[in-house]
């Protein structure tokens, strides 16, 4: 398969990236490959409010595959099919994200591109399709979700130390809150003199956690 876009988005690395989609409201941006750089592929798109992503886990390439894994919803030690799961580490290394359709711009230089909110993608990440999403076939309201029938109920405060503020605009300032908020840890982190790192829209973000609160301490 060819990726027909890529995904420009404030997540430089892994750590920090939402578990779903659809759990914060930061902006992105689908632009399109040079060959697939054609307004007509997107004629009709705006009746949509929402979209498929269909990508590539670039940074989670394996020659091997393993058929079990431990998924963070369930501490990181316990074992369960692959199948099971939505793990970036499967014999083939497709996700699958539902974002909001926010718009679709001409860019001068690129194209047309789209801009979406909720996206769960690294910066970079190549995008295989898109596809509507339709309501009245993708939302089955009495779905069940086996170990994950429930969104994850940790929510952290989150404080800003009083120089860090100065480095970010406020709806940065926001975007950031809500990734925190989420808390990226895996759940058998629970250290809390430990400093944890992230880049964020080109910064790196160092901050603690304890006892339910997160501090930025620096923004660089």
């Amino acid at each position: 398969m060819t990726p027909i876009a890529h995904i420009e988005s404030p997540y430089g690395e892994k750590f920090g990236v939402p578990r779903q989609s659809g759990m914060v409201d930061v902006v992105s941006t689908v632009v399109f490959e040079p060959p697939f750089r054609v307004a007509e592929a997107l004629r009709g798109l705006d009746g949509f409010s929402h979209l498929w992503l269909i990508w590539l886990f670039h940074k989670a390439q394996r020659e091997d595959w393993s058929p079990t894994v431990r998924p963070p919803r369930l501490g990181g030690n316990t074992r369960v099919g692959v199948f099971a799961t939505r793990s970036p580490f499967r014999p083939n290394a497709i996700g699958l994200s539902a974002v909001k359709l926010l718009g679709v711009e001409d860019d001068p230089t690129r194209g047309p591109i789209i801009k979406v909110s909720g996206a769960d993608l690294m910066d970079g990440t190549p995008i295989l399709d898109i596809k509507p999403y339709l309501p009245y076939a993708d939302s089955i309201a009495e779905a069940t979700g086996g170990f994950a029938t429930q969104a994850d109920d940790r929510s952290l405060r989150v404080v800003f130390a009083p120089e860090t503020m100065r480095c970010l605009e406020s709806e940065m300032v926001e975007q950031l809150r809500q990734v925190i908020a989420h808390d990226p840890r895996p759940r058998y982190h629970d250290d809390p003199h430990r400093l944890y790192g992230m880049t964020f829209a080109g910064h790196e973000v160092r901050f603690t956690i304890d006892d339910g609160c997160a501090t930025v301490v620096s923004v660089e």
